[in-house]
């Protein structure tokens, strides 16, 4: 515990050193605010486009839909608080060799690599996929009941230690390829598949996508399950396996990062 909380410490005290940072730009900060409210104006009309075609999307209604494109903007903009822009920011340490200050500190490597920068212009991103999810509840007549909150909440945390995972898996690969953008663009193939429902993946070609990207690299569990969850369409086997999916890809992207730095070469060598 007292491990933790030195951590929690430390996280809280580069936080506020962020805002601090942010702050000094506030037009660069209102733009990026900006631009992240128009693209959830733009995800909202393809929302009200597809709905305007349908009743549904294959067993999702008008507001289940809502609620799960709520629900991956408001992840979306937690991961990109807390870790895009560190992780993006990696392969600059590896190629000028500034990650050996990293190294030397007296701190977990993996903590100080992939949270010691908080984007607070991203922030807002949290509280409107909130405010989108909310309002599709209320429309949809949800009742009010404790533990489907709480196993929303569980499942929530697991979507987000699921591309956390990844997202340090494609990191820790930067240290043999220095660059990173072609891996970042994987990182956004992944992200545009947590967009859609898994069901949506149907036929001879897109069958084996939804199959792959669900059971051998799950990132379309990250949203699919904890949005399921919350408008009662619980799949008991679906909980149980992004608890133990969740597990295995942090223990996993752990040890390839713990490899990786292994194989790093610092800029005194």
């Amino acid at each position: 515990m007292a491990t933790l909380a030195r951590y929690l410490r430390l996280w809280l005290s580069l936080a506020r050193f962020s805002l601090t940072r942010e702050l000094s730009f506030r037009s660069n900060f209102l733009v990026k605010i900006f631009v992240e409210l128009l693209w959830l104006a733009i995800l909202l009309a393809f929302y009200e486009t597809i709905f305007a075609q349908t009743d549904k999307v294959e067993d999702w209604d008008r507001h289940q839909y809502l609620f799960f494109l709520g629900y991956y903007f408001a992840l979306g903009g937690l991961l990109e608080t807390l870790f895009m822009d560190n992780c993006n920011s990696f392969a600059d340490l590896v190629r000028s060799g500034d990650l050996d200050f990293y190294l030397l500190k007296p701190m977990d490597e993996q903590f100080l690599v992939t949270c010691r920068n908080v984007d607070w212009s991203c922030v807002p991103n949290v509280f409107l996929g909130a405010g989108v999810m909310l309002t599709a509840l209320i429309l949809s007549g949800w009742t009010f009941d404790l533990g489907v909150l709480l196993l929303f909440l569980a499942t929530f945390a697991c979507g987000l230690g699921l591309a956390y995972g990844f997202m340090l898996l494609l990191t820790s690969a930067s240290i043999w390829f220095m660059r990173n953008q072609s891996l970042f663009e994987m990182w956004w193939l992944f992200t545009t598949l947590m967009r859609y429902p898994r069901e949506i993946f149907k036929g001879p070609w897109a069958a084996p996508v939804g199959f792959v990207f669900s059971f051998v690299v799950p990132i379309m569990l990250v949203t699919n399950v904890p949005a399921r969850v919350m408008l009662k369409m619980i799949q008991p086997d679906m909980v149980l396996y992004i608890f133990a999916a969740t597990i295995a890809v942090l223990f996993v992207s752990r040890r390839f990062f713990r490899y990786a730095l292994q194989r790093y070469r610092s800029a005194s060598s």
